[in-house]
């Protein structure tokens, strides 16, 4: 049985709240669970102290049982100094896309076709 440490979502519509709990890999997003750990409420703000409230001494007991966190849990293992989490790093996210990168070469060519009389003036 393989166990995850994930959010099982509360709340109401629009005002979400989480449960940080331990369920089987296998089991819904809001259904059974086996231990709940902690709360997260995203609509607080960032350094507001209950914004994450998590039972880390439980947390670390499922942890090295061999239980996997998902990516957002992890960053709160890792805030409360339980994990080690990675900086993901994409350098293509940031890239223009095709019709972007195509309108700036047009844009490029068009000043450049403009300031070559310019230039041969000046050169003169």
């Amino acid at each position: 049985m393989s166990l995850k440490l994930r959010l099982a979502r509360g709340g109401t519509k629009k005002r979400p709240f989480y449960h940080i709990v331990v369920a089987d890999a296998r089991s819904p997003r809001d259904g059974r669970f086996i231990e709940k750990l902690g709360t997260f409420n995203p609509l607080l703000a960032k350094d507001a102290e209950n914004r994450v409230v998590l039972n880390t001494e439980r947390a670390s007991h499922w942890l090295q049982v061999g239980a996997q966190p998902t990516d957002r849990v992890l960053r709160f293992l890792d805030a409360a100094g339980l994990t080690k989490r990675e900086a993901r790093n994409n350098p293509n996210k940031g890239k223009p896309g095709e019709k972007a990168t195509q309108r700036a070469e047009e844009r490029a060519a068009r000043e450049a076709a403009a300031n070559a009389p310019a230039e041969e003036a000046a050169a003169e």
